[in-house]
């Protein structure tokens, strides 16, 4: 019984936290977000920090810039005639950008970005089949990114900025143990805040009047976790001495490196038409690693596989200039899931994933513009094994995200 104990326990602890494309948010700015989440090569306002930094020179002045994302993500799974969904949850990752060139000096511009580039969550009932991997698992991660650019010409011109990132995160599971009364499970919660360094570069170029280009290389960042909590609810009292309380954990949650090209196009004076490709370095999370400051017969450090692949997602976008005050903006990719088959766990169930999205914009005066758009996911059905838990299911994932900004030129 106690080698029963101690599997299911290593299971529920280190398979607790996956970071994975689901998690990854790519919706860093209201028009790009329209445009599918393409945005490399062309300067649309001053979101441009996260999406290329060599764009700030470019910019005609300073600009002020905020959005809000209201992100709805839903989760299906069915095993032969058992079938459930995940709680209705709400996440608001968010957007701030200050910046533009330098008046001394044009050629010369700098700005900050605050953004959520990895953010979500998910919930199940406390009593679903997986309840003992996960029943719920939420993860910010809020990155703070200084940033300078210098046109070196009329046609190039590089930027790079330094990331200071800053998460927390909470993931949660039922303890597989036989003395459970009153419906309840003994249940445990890893929960701990993260911090971690990287950079962002870019290159952009103008080569012809209809024509712009854009490369940028966006570092790994390790999330490193110290001292986090990790705390057991209802435990029976017969094992309660093998969940000492007051444990802590330490833990590091690598987040990947993103290799983007972008093209566009001024097809016509109102017409543009964007392309983006991403590289994401997703082989970065290969294992994890569990690390805890007590232990037990029942509590031991865990090292769980996970075998992440790269990914190339694929992103198009137009934009179509209405009227002086009004643009359409409209856009798709295509997002390639990381996560390999036998490694597909509920709090991170991934699959390929198609993205339509879709907005506009009203120039309210020559000062402030106010932008909205919608991103729509939606993933086939993926049949899907988690082997080291030996939990099979079918999964299928939808997420509607709303959004809303606001730039002001000063």
């Amino acid at each position: 019984m106690k080698r029963f104990y101690v599997t299911c326990v290593s299971i529920l602890l280190s398979s607790s936290i996956a970071i994975g494309a689901g998690f990854q948010l790519n919706l860093q700015g209201v028009r790009q977000l329209a445009m599918g989440g393409s945005g490399t090569a062309y300067p649309w306002d001053i979101s441009v920090i996260f999406y290329n930094p060599a764009c700030i020179s470019d910019m005609d002045g300073w600009q002020a810039y905020a959005s809000l994302i209201v992100l709805m993500p839903n989760v299906q799974y069915t095993s032969g005639t058992y079938s459930t969904r995940t709680q209705a949850q709400v996440f608001y990752p968010f957007n701030v950008y200050v910046g533009g060139p330098l008046k001394s000096n044009k050629r010369i511009g700098i700005g900050l970005g605050i953004y959520t580039p990895f953010g979500s969550g998910i919930k199940w009932d406390n009593d679903w089949t997986g309840r003992y991997v996960t029943t719920s698992s939420n993860l910010e991660a809020i990155y703070f990114q200084p940033t300078a650019s210098y046109k070196i010409n009329d046609i190039f011109s590089v930027g790079a900025g330094l990331i200071y990132a800053y998460g927390n995160v909470d993931v949660q599971s039922a303890i597989p143990v036989q003395s459970q009364q009153g419906g309840t499970y003994p249940a445990s919660e890893l929960s701990g805040n993260a911090n971690g360094f990287g950079y962002n570069i870019g290159l952009h170029a103008k080569p012809l009047k209809w024509l712009q280009l854009g490369l940028t290389y966006r570092s790994s960042v390790e999330m490193k976790v110290s001292n986090g909590n990790a705390s057991f609810t209802d435990i029976p009292a017969s094992i309660a001495d093998m969940f000492p309380a007051g444990t802590k954990f330490n833990t590091s949650l690598p987040l990947p490196q993103v290799i983007s090209f972008g093209v566009a196009v001024n097809a016509t004076e109102k017409l543009v038409i964007q392309a983006d490709v991403n590289y994401v370095g997703w082989n970065v999370i290969d294992s994890l690693k569990f690390d805890f400051t007590n232990h037990t017969q029942l509590l031991t450090d865990d090292h769980t596989p996970r075998h992440y692949q790269n990914t190339l997602a694929v992103r198009l976008g137009v934009h179509y200039q209405l009227t002086d005050k009004w643009a359409l903006m409209a856009g798709g990719a295509y997002d390639p899931t990381p996560v390999t088959d036998g490694f597909v766990s509920p709090d991170l169930p991934d699959a390929n994933r198609t993205v339509l999205t879709g907005g506009i914009s009203f120039k309210l005066n020559h000062k402030l513009n106010i932008m909205g758009a919608f991103e729509y996911v939606t993933t086939a059905k993926r049949d899907a094994s988690f082997d080291y838990a030996g939990l099979t299911g079918t999964y299928q994932t939808k997420a509607l995200s709303p959004c809303i900004g606001a730039s002001y030129n000063f």
